[in-house]
């Protein structure tokens, strides 16, 4: 069971008297110390519905514990060692993330920028010192903890859940010198009984993306769960759930390059109605006055929200979803697929935490160099290795 220290108190976990201290706290802007650490961990308070949450700082995962349910794996293992310090800068003194995006949050003109990642040289890609599309999806999935899984949560994980987990980590990210969260919009669960009052919410959420005289036009981010397309007059329609009463435009050409740089995704979700398609976009409004897409970015997740990218990925997470052992997503950001990273890792195994990686039956020796050096790199964690091309899955550490 964690402990919390707050001001000179301590407590336990699952104490009653928790909920009213982290209250009394969450006023007074108190942060909470995790005692995972002897000194203690920086910790904020997050409020869902009328419950109080402790939730880890910003990129802070690695300084807890192992056996800390707050514990991420080290930076290195996952696409987001390369940015941190440059792409993401950390100020600990404020708690937040300041971000740097290689993604326009503004317009001059009609043109339409397209499927976000679309590039032929993806290890190119990978070096951008800029936070991608793609990117920033994968650290909002990260920092709102939504990489981590036990089968003690199962059925707990609803769009409520993700939406709440998303905004709160927005808050701790600052772009162009405002908080994320201005600028990113989720939509909240649909009711029909509240369809009204869900409407004008939304409008006054969106309401700074009206063109204004000065000829530059403002972008927001969204992020939601696809239900489909469907054919325009001209161009395609991207309907998101529980949003079914406010479809975004999509070009032609943004929806072909699309469907080819997520091939495999959308391939994913077609054949398996449980799966999760997950889109950030940029948007504004077009000269109708009605949501255009500018640039876009596609995510697979599995019914439990885990992320992933290949079959064989999908296959170790159904696995790893029946244990009551917590898990961590690792998540590729700004990295090409050519480029190795830990596909899931298991904090609490004994007698140090694993490394689980998925070789793709294509690497080749460039990967595997990549892979035994991330791996030597980390001699305190045990590597697990599948080549699904070599044969059936090996029993997990």
């Amino acid at each position: 069971m964690r402990h919390y220290r707050i001001g000179d108190a301590e407590f336990p976990e699952e104490t009653p008297a928790l909920q009213k201290a982290l209250a009394e706290a969450f006023s007074q802007k108190v942060r909470p110390l995790c005692l995972c650490r002897p000194a203690g961990v920086a910790m904020y308070i997050a409020r869902f519905e009328n419950h109080y949450l402790v939730k880890r700082m910003p990129s802070s995962g690695t300084r807890h514990d192992p056996s800390c349910s707050s514990y991420e794996p080290p930076y290195e293992l996952s696409g987001l060692g390369p940015l941190i310090g440059d792409a993401i800068r950390i100020d600990d003194a404020r708690g937040t993330a300041a971000l740097r995006l290689d993604f326009a949050l503004s317009k001059t003109g009609s043109r339409t920028a397209g499927a976000h990642g679309t590039s032929e040289a993806p290890s190119v890609k990978g070096e951008s010192k800029r936070l991608s599309l793609r990117g920033l999806l994968h650290y909002l999935w990260q920092e709102g903890e939504l990489t981590e899984w036990t089968a003690l949560w199962a059925g707990k994980r609803g769009w409520g859940r993700v939406r709440s987990s998303l905004l709160d980590a927005a808050r701790h990210m600052k772009v162009s010198g405002g908080a994320l969260s201005d600028i990113l919009f989720v939509p909240e669960v649909f009711q029909s009984e509240a369809k009204a009052a869900i409407s004008a919410r939304r409008t006054a959420a969106l309401a700074s993306l009206v063109p204004t005289a000065a000829g530059r036009r403002k972008l927001m981010v969204l992020v939601g769960e696809v239900k489909e397309t469907q054919d325009a007059r001209i161009g395609r329609k991207l309907l998101v759930k529980h949003m079914p009463d406010y479809p975004l435009m999509i070009d032609d050409s943004v929806w072909r390059r699309l469907q080819k740089r997520y091939a495999a995704e959308l391939a994913l979700w077609e054949a398996d109605p449980s799966l999760h398609l997950i889109a950030i976009t940029t948007f504004g409004l077009n000269a109708a006055g009605l949501p255009a897409i500018e640039e876009i970015a596609l995510m697979i997740a599995t019914e439990n929200w885990i992320p992933f990218e290949t079959i064989h990925e999908q296959k170790l997470l159904e696995r790893l979803a029946r244990l009551k052992r917590k898990s961590v997503k690792g998540l590729r950001f700004n990295l090409g697929a050519d480029q190795p990273i830990v596909c899931a890792t298991l904090p609490d195994a004994k007698p140090a935490a694993a490394a689980l990686y998925v070789v793709p039956p294509e690497a080749d020796e460039r990967y595997e160099a990549a892979l035994a050096d991330m791996i030597t790199a980390r001699p305190e964690m045990t590597a697990w290795i599948w080549r699904p091309g070599d044969g059936e899955m090996p029993s997990l550490p």
